[in-house]
């Protein structure tokens, strides 16, 4: 494997066509400047030492050895050898429902909001876990392929909004099936976490659970969302226009279904709670989840990165005693060789 530990040094890079636009303007300053003296041709003539190539050599050179300064600043790096990593751990799936009910405000800022918030401090306190994450609305996808990658993890989240999933709807059952796939033949331990406002439009989600928790997999599920309910905003880019209406005009009021997710717990051997706009229960649950017996997992990894700098280093070098050895002028020796 390859690797540069300090790829921002690239940016000296740019340096180079900026001495080469000075070096242009050079040449054009000096010739003007000549030509005040007299025909060029004439100039030349009396000074017959001078070289036009030259110049340009030495310049060239010293840009190949800032080039080499440059790599080796960026510390060029290369691994030696694969090395398991081994540790303890679970395997643990997030389902993040993504649909429009969750932009309801009656957990503030809104459901989804406060949901990642609390997956992200989730994340910050995990140690040997693996974590995916499915988006969930109409239909399911992968946000996010389990791993220990936790940097990985974070940014994958960063990037979720109810607009990631073309397909409106709350399909729980989908989720959990696609989740329960997700962990592949992995022996570990497993647990699912279901957070949604449990408005589900498909039906078959008890029966997925009961289907899941026969495979030896938890469940756990959050309750997003007051039992009153709340408005749910329409928005146009980042400006909210108003509120979902019914086909007679009504606001339509997006209400937590918490029987469904209390038997979709009760049937995935796990817990169900209830979020508020203190805390949203996702550190309840992962207290619960850290009882699992945890299970040694072995992961591959690059380790020993090797510095190779020092190659870059030495052709630098030898550019500069090169370069310290090619004068302006022109070479006397090679100037009477005549070949044809």
């Amino acid at each position: 494997m390859f690797r540069f530990a300090h790829t921002y040094f690239f940016y000296l890079l740019a340096l180079i066509p900026v001495f080469t636009i000075f070096l242009v303007l050079f040449f054009i300053w000096k010739k003007k400047t000549l030509a005040k003296y007299g025909d060029w041709h004439i100039i030349k003539q009396l000074m017959p030492e001078y070289s036009i190539r030259k110049p340009i050599l030495k310049f060239i050179g010293m840009m190949l050895i800032l080039s080499c300064l440059v790599v080796a600043l960026a510390d060029p790096q290369t691994g030696s050898r694969l090395e398991k990593v081994k540790h303890k751990g679970i395997d643990l799936m997030i389902c993040l429902d993504v649909s429009n009910s969750m932009l309801a405000q009656d957990i503030k800022p809104d459901r989804l909001e406060r949901a990642k918030q609390s997956i992200s401090r989730v994340i910050d306190n995990l140690d040997g876990d693996r974590i995916g994450i499915i988006v969930f609305a109409g239909k399911a996808y992968t946000q996010l392929p389990i791993t220990t990658d936790y940097a990985a993890a974070k940014m994958f989240l960063a990037t979720i909004n109810t607009g990631i999933v073309p397909t409106q709807g709350t399909a729980i059952a989908s989720a959990l099936e696609l989740a329960a796939n997700s962990f592949g033949e992995s022996k570990h331990n497993k647990a699912i976490v279901v957070i949604t406002d449990g408005e589900d439009h498909e039906g078959d989600a008890l029966a997925q659970a009961e289907a899941i928790a026969k495979k030896g997999i938890t469940i756990y599920t959050i309750g997003m969302g007051l039992p009153e309910g709340a408005p749910i905003p329409v928005m146009s880019g980042n400006v909210q226009i108003g509120y979902k209406k019914d086909s007679d005009g009504q606001t339509i009021m997006s209400k937590l279904d918490e029987t469904l997710l209390q038997r979709i717990a009760s049937m995935g051997n796990g817990m169900y709670v209830r979020a508020n706009n203190s805390e949203t229960g996702l550190n309840k649950i992962f207290d619960d989840i850290n009882k699992i017996q945890k299970t040694e997992i072995e992961e591959k990894q690059f380790s020993d990165f090797e510095d190779r700098f020092q190659y870059f280093i030495a052709i630098a070098i030898l550019l500069l005693v090169v370069d310290f050895f090619v004068f302006e002028r022109k070479t006397r020796w090679l100037t009477n060789i005549k070949p044809f």
